[in-house]
């Protein structure tokens, strides 16, 4: 289930990435000449036009050969209208930005999609109150329904936690029911160290309670659910970047790095759990592929992008050569970090742990 599983996600994330390649060419008036899931020798192949489609037998990845892509490629003049280098700089752009902005906008349809069939969420009722802590001293109780806070009305536990948490030290009034009985409580949330995200201690507020484990399945209307798909992409955007610059920056450590061996793991795991879970996974691997290929690094999508960039601004591009070497550089780069990935995968399977 984990193969399969892994070999669903990567399949469906490559094969969208590269249609937005695809479709812009096509829109763009360039020539493609393949259209390939994976890499290395062909399993099989039609050719449909001036296309051969294609699936490869390395699925890790996935390309759109264009005419006139490759430097030095010899071209009858009547073909160079089709030929890719002899678009304007703007067509390139928008065919070279493409596949990630596709991943962006595949992660925001699976996010609608999962907002309008409905996510279990958590009803803030109260499944434990800690000894000693605010919660007690005020009379919170095992079993206690909180309806709402500081005069607002509250149906999920995230909305009584986000208060809470940015509320050290300062007075918050919580309205309980307690059976038949509706009252209110005033308690002080005490100061506490706690990790973020990404490790970092942050002050926050806590009470001392946890949640009952108790349910209810949200569903929301298409309009809301798209809405919310474009928060929740742009949410795990910021997250993502964020994350990279805390890896540069070594807050994060180095080995939590994975590979394709975590995917393989991670995927089987969301998949046995439920298809929802699957694509919610889905949607974050794929806005994670998105920013990725955005990296300014040659060979990625952000580095095409970084030398037209630079072509327009000269009004011409670099040369040749200087290409060729950046070109040869970010090969290493990235061959440097995929073995990396792969030993951090290979460590974890051993040692059993999990990032």
């Amino acid at each position: 289930m984990s193969f399969i599983g892994a070999i669903v996600l990567l399949g469906v994330l490559i094969f969208v990435h590269e249609l937005g390649h695809f479709i812009f060419a096509k829109l763009s008036g360039v020539r493609v000449l393949k259209f390939s899931l994976g890499f290395g020798p062909k399993i099989i192949g039609k050719k449909v036009g001036d296309t051969e489609y294609l699936l490869s037998a390395v699925p890790l990845g996935g390309y759109v050969k264009m005419l006139g892509e490759e430097a030095g490629e010899e071209l009858k003049e009547e073909d160079k209208k089709w030929a890719y280098n002899y678009q304007p700089v703007g067509k390139r752009l928008g065919i070279v930005f493409a596949g990630p902005a596709f991943n962006l906008i595949f992660a925001v349809v699976l996010f609608a999609f999962i907002f309008s069939v409905g996510m279990p969420v958590l009803v803030p009722h109260i499944g434990e109150v800690l000894k000693d802590s605010p919660a007690q001293k005020a009379g919170l109780l095992k079993g206690d329904e909180i309806i709402g806070i500081n005069s607002a009305d509250i149906k999920r536990w995230d909305e009584l936690t986000d208060v809470i948490h940015n509320s050290p030290g300062k007075e918050v009034t919580l309205k309980i029911k307690r059976g038949e009985n509706v009252f209110t409580l005033q308690i002080v949330p005490e100061r506490k160290k706690s990790p973020n995200i990404f490790g970092e201690e942050k002050e926050v507020g806590l009470i001392g309670i946890a949640p009952s484990g108790k349910t209810f399945i949200k569903k929301e209307p298409a309009h809301n659910a798209i809405a919310d798909a474009f928060k929740k992409t742009y949410e795990i955007i910021v997250l993502t970047i964020l994350g990279i610059i805390k890896l540069i920056q070594r807050v994060i450590p180095a080995k939590t790095i994975g590979g394709p061996i975590l995917i393989l793991q991670m995927a089987g795991k969301q998949a046995s759990a439920g298809f929802l879970d699957f694509f919610v996974f889905m949607a974050l691997i794929s806005i994670n592929l998105g920013i990725l290929n955005l990296l300014p690094i040659p060979i990625l999508d952000g580095g095409h992008i970084l030398f037209l960039s630079i072509e327009a601004l000269r009004g011409k591009p670099l040369k040749e050569k200087t290409m060729m070497i950046a070109q040869r550089v970010g090969m290493a780069l990235i061959i440097l970090l995929m073995t990396f990935a792969l030993y951090n995968d290979i460590l974890r399977l051993i040692t059993g742990e999990m990032p």
